[in-house]
This record gives C-alpha cells, sequence and structure tokens, in this order.
C-alpha cells in the first residue's frame, strides 16, 4: 500500500489509542512486522499550549522507524502548529482524528463531531496538507457516522479526499454507538468504492484474528486494516498476517515462554523509555494484557494492583509465568 509516496510493506496498521499505543506498545508491535504506527490521539490545543502531558507523548519511533501522529482539534492555529511540531520530529503523515466518541472530546465538537461539520472538516485537511509540506502526508480517520440516521462515511471521505487527504481510515461504527454493537464492513465497502482508487482506504473496527483480517479485506476490499484493542497483550496479531499477506503459514499463537519473554521485553520498554511517576501503572497495565485468557490471570491482575512497586510486580508475574510453563511441561 502507497500513502503517496510512503510504501507501507505490511497491509495492517496499529491504531491510535488514548494510554495504549505510547512508544514502548509501538516498539513492541514494531518489531513483529505491523506496517505502520500511530501516536496516540493528541489535543492539538493541548500541544500548542505547551501541555508537557501531551507533548511527552509526541514521540518519534526508534532505529528510524517510519510512524504517524494523529491530532485533534478544529481550530486553524492549533491545527497548523501542533501538524508542524509532528513533521519536526520527523512523522511520516499527520492523521486528523474525525471519529472519536469520547464525551469529552465531542463536547468540543471535535472528533466525531466533524462529521456533522464537513466544510470545517475539509477546510482543516487543507490547512494542515498546506502547512505540512509535500513529504508528509494529511490523512483522517472517521467513523460511519454520527448515528443510524446520519452514514455519511462515504460522502464525507470523498470531500476529504477533495481537499487533499492522502489516506481514508474508516472505523465501521456510528459514534452513538461508540465500541459497543458490531462495526460495518458494509460502510467500509462503500467508501472504497467511492473514493478514488489511488487513495488508500483502511477498515477499522473488530479485527482481533487473521480470519477476520481477511473477511475485511474480502468484503470490503480495503487496502489496509487497522488493528487497536485486539492488539492489547497480542502483537503476534502482526506477525502472523504479516506472515499470510506474504503468501506464507501462519505461525500462530505464541508459546507461553515467547509471551514471557516479550512481556518482559515490554517492561524494559517502559521502564527505559517511560520513566516517571506513572511508572507503576504502566507496568501493572501490561502485566494484565499479556496474562489476559490464561489460567489463573483474574486472581493476577487482583494481585498485581495490590503490589506497590514495578520490581514486586515483574515478581510477582514471573512467577506467575514460570509456574504456568512448568504446569505445560508437566503435562
Amino acid at each position: 500500500m502507497r500513502i503517496g509516496t510512503l510504501e507501507i510493506a505490511t497491509p495492517v496498521l496499529l491504531a491510535p489509542m488514548a494510554a495504549v499505543t505510547d512508544l514502548p506498545f509501538r516498539t513492541i508491535v514494531e518489531e513483529f512486522g505491523v506496517g505502520l504506527t500511530i501516536t496516540e490521539f493528541l489535543s492539538a490545543d493541548a500541544i500548542i499550549h505547551g501541555d508537557s502531558k501531551t507533548t511527552d507523548k509526541m514521540t518519534a519511533s526508534l532505529n528510524g522507524r517510519k510512524f504517524g501522529v494523529q491530532i485533534f482539534g478544529r481550530t486553524d492555529e492549533a491545527m497548523i502548529l501542533a501538524a508542524q511540531m509532528a513533521v519536526r520530529i520527523g512523522a511520516s503523515l499527520v492523521d486528523i482524528n474525525m471519529g472519536c466518541p469520547a464525551k469529552r472530546v465531542v463536547a468540543g465538537a471535535c472528533g466525531s463531531a466533524l462529521m456533522r461539520e464537513p466544510e470545517l472538516a475539509q477546510h482543516l485537511v487543507r490547512i494542515v496538507d498546506e502547512a505540512i509540506g509535500p513529504d508528509v502526508f494529511v490523512t483522517v480517520k472517521h467513523r460511519a457516522g454520527w448515528d443510524s440516521s446520519e452514514l455519511n462515511a462515504a460522502e464525507f471521505a470523498c470531500a476529504l479526499v477533495e481537499a487533499g487527504a492522502k489516506m481514508i481510515t474508516v472505523h465501521g461504527r456510528t459514534r452513538a454507538q461508540g465500541f459497543t454493537g458490531n462495526s460495518s464492513n458494509e460502510v467500509i465497502r462503500q467508501v472504497r468504492e467511492q473514493v478514488p482508487s489511488d487513495v488508500p482506504v483502511v477498515g477499522n473496527g473488530d479485527v482481533t484474528d487473521v480470519e477476520s483480517f481477511l473477511r475485511m479485506r474480502e468484503e470490503t476490499g480495503c487496502d489496509a486494516v487497522m488493528i487497536g484493542r485486539g492488539a492489547l497483550g497480542n502483537p503476534w496479531l502482526f506477525r502472523s498476517i504479516k506472515a499470510v499477506s506474504e503468501g506464507k503459514e501462519d505461525p500462530g499463537a505464541p508459546t507461553l515462554e515467547e509471551r514471557y519473554d516479550v512481556f518482559k521485553r515490554h517492561i524494559s520498554h517502559i521502564i527505559a523509555l517511560k520513566p516517571g511517576p506513572k511508572l507503576l501503572h504502566e507496568v501493572r497495565k501490561a502485566s494484565a494484557w499479556y496474562a489476559k485468557g490464561h489460567r489463573g490471570c483474574n486472581a493476577l491482575r487482583q494481585k498485581v494492583w495490590k503490589t506497590d512497586s514495578p520490581e514486586a510486580v515483574m515478581q510477582v508475574v514471573s512467577d506467575y509465568f514460570e509456574e504456568l510453563i512448568g504446569q505445560e511441561h508437566a503435562a
């Protein structure tokens, strides 16, 4: 897939997720073959006002890997300056969020609220496109529509492409759905059919395994798929999709030893790249992701959230995995 002149080798992207797709998380999934990662979604207003909690999240990927930055807002100055900051740290694309359903975002008439203001949405795409120059690309992520009575995704996407968007990502739910119900592949298909063929359309929503990845590609004709919640504690999903996309055999789920090793690597990235007062919280959160679905995971999560240091959490989780591995070998 190509976004302008940017080539994406594997047709799967990591969705921008608040409090999730930080640099340690992105680094892990990059190691497993994701096509492109995008930062957490960031408030343009907070960025231009120098809010360190927000600006600290605008981080370049390691080792020169390509990455995108996602911003949200509705004012010219904030969007232009935030986009230019993304360019300065080396972003290959600036993605404008027009899909977030969160009440606090919609209350500011940002995120998915912009689907009800297509002229303003077009304007924001134009000014960001002009601000970032020809070598960095403006892209947009939006939803199926505001609610079931306003399913304007295809029309909205075409308007954004006319304004300069070089890629469209469609989450197949409406704003009213939030993250409930089912994502509509039909809406994504309609967008792909109506957007010019030289502009990639990325499908998003309910992709949690190789089968749902293939189904979305087949049913929608989308150029790539974006995965969010399905990636939590599961970077191996990107490994599988990469293999299948290259015509190779799916390597399948990780062994317990692999899961344990990657957990430790993820924690080492958190400690090295994200030190500070929230370190314990981040280590606890990652622990829950990697244990999910395994015997005793609920008890582990409760124990971890009562543990008062990163080192103690690591010991608790190490004991947990070593016991599971021992039981598996003994079976």
